[in-house]
């Protein structure tokens, strides 16, 4: 059976322990959103690369840096995996506020100002 390699922790977990308010929640939206466009970052720079791996494999004059396609490639796959592991990693940390114990003060808070 093998053991799971767990790189120990400098710092504890931090654990909401008051009430979310709006800006609070604001800035757990403005971070959200900032985590999906870096992910599209990686998307879109791991695409590019592949883009350029096929053009210099279809580039006859450039038969003598053909490595360098492949070598895009692997770079290329390596950066989607990359940000997609730093996305979910991410993720669940966020999801850890949006909780349902830490938002119902919030939810009603926005129920009381409505009515």
């Amino acid at each position: 059976m093998m053991r799971k390699l767990r790189i120990p922790k400098i710092v504890p977990d931090y654990k909401n322990r008051e009430k979310i308010i709006l800006r609070d929640f604001l800035a757990l939206e403005r971070t959200t959103l900032a985590n999906e466009r870096t992910l599209f970052a990686y998307i879109r720079t791991s695409l590019y690369l592949i883009l350029g791996g096929i053009a210099f494999l279809k580039m006859e004059s450039l038969q003598t840096i053909q490595w360098l396609a492949y070598l895009s490639f692997g770079i290329s796959f390596l950066m989607i995996i990359y940000g997609l592991i730093r996305y979910f990693k991410l993720k669940r940390k966020l999801q850890k506020f949006y909780d349902e114990d830490s938002m119902k003060p919030f939810e009603e808070e926005q129920k009381e100002e409505g009515e």
